[in-house]
């Protein structure tokens, strides 16, 4: 009998026998044999029991486990205002916002995973959208659900609804910054997202070379002429202090020039991610990202779209690790003056289920008398 039931039971039992104790001056003990006052005890716990099984059955099974995480964030975006709105000065202000997720894996063989995203939140507000919070007004959504499972040794499956193709690619990639922008590592498009039901494949020929590939569409188009379809190919070395990932990306554009909803046009995308951890005291890891490709919207000579990054960490700069980076924070159109994002970070864990992470910024705008956005924010995670 396990010890939680055990813990239960005892006091049950006693419980149980007190009312026989409580009436012996109408029933004496003599009245009863052993074998009988065993027989109703027994009988009674026997009872109790059975109500805890009831109980474990409709709990999670052992298989299932859950994480939860909420941030909370606050900050100050400031740019220039657009003319004719003067509301738009708010975005001067001190603004707030918040998420919440709850992550549900289940195993059935000790080797698979189905997994749900579950999410709300209210972390649209300008002054705090560079955290990339859920915005979607404090409702409780199902985000994400997939399953993965393994093929042989080698070969890994995932099929989901309302992820990204590029869900199993490896991007070489250790920049840790809290940014949405330069999360991505300087290749915002070449790992295509394309949210939606999808399935993807991966391929580890050991010693850390792998392989992956993807595809995403539309849950009322899928994989049809109609739909907006998103593929990926993803090659990655992983070594213990450094790596390096090429990925091809292609996304089906329906505002590609002179074409219709079933002839669309492709936007491809090459991209390339290398980092170097030296896992040496008082030196940062180094990660950069290139990406180069083509946007079949445009006609002409002005088609081709770059973006850029680097970025440097150091895990352990006093109590906490340090960020700074640069990049693009727009696609770089062909013969255009790129625009860039400069930032710095601190992560420091306050607890081992509670972290504070500031973060500044300046964006480049290249628009003519036109000031640069900057931005002071400060996020509060909790996992638990």
């Amino acid at each position: 009998m396990k010890l939680f039931k055990s813990l239960l039971i005892a006091p049950a039992t006693l419980g149980l026998l007190a009312p026989i104790a409580a009436t012996a001056n109408e029933v004496t003990i003599s009245d009863f044999t052993t074998t009988e006052q065993l027989a109703i005890t027994n009988s009674r716990v026997d009872g109790l029991e059975a109500r805890m099984n009831n109980i474990e059955a409709a709990s999670f099974s052992e298989t299932t486990t859950a994480t939860f995480g909420v941030n909370f964030y606050a900050g100050i975006s400031d740019d220039d205002d657009p003319s004719g709105t003067p509301a738009a000065d708010f975005d001067d202000n001190l603004m707030t916002g918040y998420d919440f997720t709850i992550g549900l894996t289940t195993s059935f063989t000790g080797e698979d995973s189905l997994d749900i995203a579950i999410d709300a939140g209210d972390g649209a507000a300008e002054g705090i959208l560079e955290f990339g919070g859920d915005g979607n007004n404090g409702v409780l959504t199902v985000d994400e659900i997939s399953y993965t499972f393994p093929l042989g040794d080698k070969t890994t499956v995932i099929v989901g609804d309302n992820l990204g193709a590029s869900t199993l690619t490896t991007k070489a990639c250790v920049y840790g910054t809290p940014s949405d922008t330069l999360d991505e590592c300087g290749v915002p498009n070449g790992y295509v997202g394309n949210d939606g039901p999808m399935v993807g494949v991966a391929y580890d020929f050991g010693n850390g070379l792998t392989a992956a590939a993807g595809y995403a569409g539309e849950n009322a188009d899928f994989a049809n002429e109609e739909g907006v379809d998103g593929y990926v190919l993803n090659m990655a070395y992983i070594a213990d202090t450094y790596g390096a990932s090429f990925t091809y990306g292609a996304l089906e554009d329906d505002g590609a020039q002179g074409t219709v909803d079933d002839n669309m046009g492709v936007d491809t995308f090459f991209a390339l991610n290398a980092y170097f951890d030296p896992a040496t005291d008082g030196l940062p890891s180094i990660s950069v990202g290139y990406e180069n490709g083509e946007d079949a919207s445009v006609d002409g000579n002005s088609d081709g779209i770059t973006n850029f990054m680097v970025g440097a960490t150091w895990d352990e700069l006093g109590p906490g690790s340090f960020g700074i980076g640069m990049g693009t924070h727009v696609n770089t159109v062909e013969d255009t003056d790129a625009q860039y994002m400069y930032e710095a970070y601190y992560e420091y864990p306050i607890n081992d289920g509670m972290t504070i992470t500031p973060l500044i910024f300046t964006k480049d705008v290249s628009t003519a008398n036109t000031d640069d956005t900057t931005g002071v924010m400060v996020k509060t995670s909790f996992a638990f």
